[in-house]
């Protein structure tokens, strides 16, 4: 449950926008057409973006999707489609100029990538390319293209006849065209190895193997070797065939690590590709997006997919507590696990904020995590199996729900202190009305707090970071040591008295505030993509009130217009009876709410409005039905925000009523598709 201090000027300012609620009435205020968001498809191509292509093997018929096949003519096709739309293909030459500051991409640039190295590039796909003139990147797999020409290739766990994967001569002859650049997939990292105890077996490349004899992880030293050794096979094969070093790096899976690709640049690699969603920037080359065709699309799914990439996602949430997963019987913990992914695949919404830490006592404080780390106890290995299994199975994304400074860490780590202005003498402790945090002015807490952070993102493939609401000061905090030589050393007084004297003063000391608080989660987030790549994206919980009323960033530290630059995801809690306002006024409330961040340019289209499944204001949290939380979904949708989940997810007992709001979450319904 939310905890927040309300002082007495919020209760005021609080009545305040009840009065104004109740005056707004309740029909959704009808948006003007030209303060409509611009479909992105009807936008200008954004500048030195490339809509990049993975393709794996071509066949006449028949195609095996093993191999993620698509059929020769239907390939043709899609490349004459491309064409008559306005598409360019580019060269990977082109890109990285583009980077370098030299000559910018043009419009509608493509990039087409084929992957695994199959003899179907170079007798289908590239005799098709040479005819239109357009570049291509092809990457082969070492270890496969090393298999004799009389024994099968161990494709995975299935012997595949040789003829089906070409030849290093073929490569060569390839490269001598000049019209293809010869990328990475790996050597012999195209596979899955033990990833977790429960035996899920992840992307070699990209994962920490756990050994199940010594109830152990890969140490990061030992990790480091195997890729590096990796890269140096496939490096010299690759520059022995092509004539030249290669520069591109294709993730097997589309598993990127930050930690690898480190190492993959100082082999002189300068692209890196993904199968995440979304157009590639060349600002960001180490882990660029590419859309994967599977499936052998006919030419209307083909369209469909391509011009859906233009698009930014839309996110549908739900936030799921994995305290409700654990169990202590390992069986029921996996039963338990199994009943939540086929109940978010249900859903068919796009993306789980998912608890990376245990909070059984509902009080905000992690006082163990779900992996291993080296600070608090491990109330069960848990986290990387769910990551992996809403993935997989239930196809979202997952995000890791961490908290940003309630740990319960060793005494003589700075606690944020509050002062007390009723006893101005009195030393300053904890707000025992206020999550218990650590100072994150204090120099141990924020080291500790980073450790738990890239603990976390060793321990699981994350796609995101939603930092939780606990990341706030209110304005009688920080008044701990740390924190007060923190405002002397930025030129503020060094007493909360002092800070709070004029209302100039007050107002520096705020923004100090607010912007520390940014300033440490993107900390923390630099030291997460360090190790799981730059392709993670972030979030962050702000409370509605200082969306509502900016004058009370005094009273959270928290600013709106800051958490839109500073983030990739802004995630209010659009909780209305957590803030009391009657049920009769929620939609009121909400419509009051979307309408605040839409005077921001392309803000909602870049905010998750978080609404809430449970009445915590209500003697035993009683459940929020599941037709009003589908009303609150429809009116966010009326008002103009299409982003928006809710908090928490009882999985176990159905609520909220998977069949009463899937047609209001879901990205499956009409008009998503």
């Amino acid at each position: 449950m939310p905890r927040v201090h309300v002082s007495v000027f919020q209760c005021i300012a609080l009545a305040c926008c009840l009065l104004l609620s109740a005056c707004a009435g309740s029909a959704p205020r009808l948006t003007p057409v030209n303060e409509r968001p611009v479909p992105a498809l009807d936008q200008p191509w954004p500048k030195n973006h490339v809509l990049i292509l993975a393709y794996h093997d071509i066949e006449d018929t028949d195609p095996d999707q093993r191999f993620l096949s698509v059929r020769t003519d239907l390939f043709v096709a899609q490349m004459e489609w491309l064409k008559t739309h306005g598409y360019q293909a580019v060269s990977v030459d082109q890109i990285l100029q583009a980077h370098d500051g030299g000559a910018p991409l043009p419009e509608k640039a493509v990039l087409l990538t084929f992957d695994d190295g199959y003899r179907s590039f170079y007798n289908r796909a590239f005799p098709i390319l040479k005819a239109m003139n357009w570049p291509a990147v092809w990457a082969p797999v070492g270890k496969w293209l090393d298999t004799p020409a009389t024994e099968p290739v161990m494709f995975g766990t299935i012997r595949v006849p040789r003829e089906r994967f070409a030849t290093w001569d073929e490569v060569t002859r390839v490269a001598a065209s000049g019209l293809v650049e010869i990328a990475s997939h790996t050597d012999d990292l195209h596979h899955g190895i033990i990833a977790n105890p429960q035996g899920n077996m992840e992307p070699a490349a990209a994962t920490h193997r756990y050994d199940p004899a010594t109830q152990t992880y890969e140490s990061n030293t030992a990790y480091r070797q195997r890729i590096d050794t990796d890269v140096q096979n496939i490096t010299h094969k690759i520059g022995k065939a092509a004539g030249k070093s290669p520069r591109v790096w294709i993730w097997p899976y589309g598993a990127a690590s930050g930690e690898a690709m480190g190492i993959i640049q100082q082999h002189g690699y300068r692209i890196g590709l993904t199968l995440n969603d979304g157009l590639a920037s060349t600002d960001h080359l180490s882990a660029m997006p590419r859309l994967l065709i599977n499936g052998s699309p006919d030419m209307e799914a083909f369209a469909r997919s391509v011009l859906a990439l233009e698009s930014r996602g839309i996110q549908r949430v739900a936030q799921v507590d994995l305290d409700y997963v654990y169990d202590p019987d390992p069986l029921q913990m996996d039963r338990n696990l199994g009943t939540l992914v086929q109940r978010i695949a249900d859903l068919e919404i796009s993306t789980v904020y998912l608890q990376a830490f245990a909070d059984p006592e509902g009080d905000g404080l992690a006082r163990a995590v779900y992996f291993p780390n080296r600070w608090l106890p491990v109330r069960a290995d848990l986290f990387n199996r769910a990551v992996w299994q809403l993935r997989t199975r239930a196809h979202v994304e997952v995000y890791a729900w961490m908290p940003v400074l309630s740990f319960d860490l060793p005494d003589g780590i700075a606690r944020i202190d509050r002062w007390n202005p009723a006893d101005a003498a009195a030393p300053a402790q904890p707000d025992p009305g206020q999550y218990r945090r650590l100072s994150p002015f204090d120099s141990q807490a924020r080291q500790a707090i980073t450790e738990l952070y890239e603990d976390m993102a060793r321990s699981a493939p994350v796609d995101g970071i939603l930092f939780h609401d606990d990341a706030i000061l209110s304005d009688y905090e920080d008044a701990s040591p740390p924190a007060l030589a923190a405002y002397r050393a930025a030129g503020l007084p060094d007493s909360i008295a002092a800070l709070r004297a004029d209302p100039d003063t007050w107002q520096r000391w705020t923004r100090f505030k607010s912007r520390s608080l940014i300033e440490l989660t993107e900390q923390l987030a630099a030291h997460v993509r360090a190790i799981r790549g730059i392709q993670v994206k972030t979030a962050r919980n702000i409370y509605a009130e200082p969306i509502l009323n900016p004058a009370s960033e005094a009273w959270f530290a928290q600013n709106l217009d800051d958490f839109l630059a500073a983030y990739d995801w802004t995630v209010p809690m659009a909780m209305p009876l957590m803030e009391r306002v009657p049920a009769a006024r929620a939609d009121a409330w909400l419509d009051r709410l979307v309408a605040t961040v839409r005077q921001r340019p392309e803000a909602l289209e870049r905010t998750v409005f978080e609404l809430q499944t449970r009445d915590w204001n209500r003697p035993g949290s009683p459940h929020v039905s599941g037709s009003v939380l589908a009303g609150w979904m429809q009116r966010l949708q009326r008002a103009g925000a299409p982003n928006f989940g809710y908090y928490p997810d009882d999985f176990a007992q159905d609520r909220p009523k998977l069949e009463t709001i899937r047609p209001a979450i879901s990205t499956a319904w009409y008009p998503h598709r």
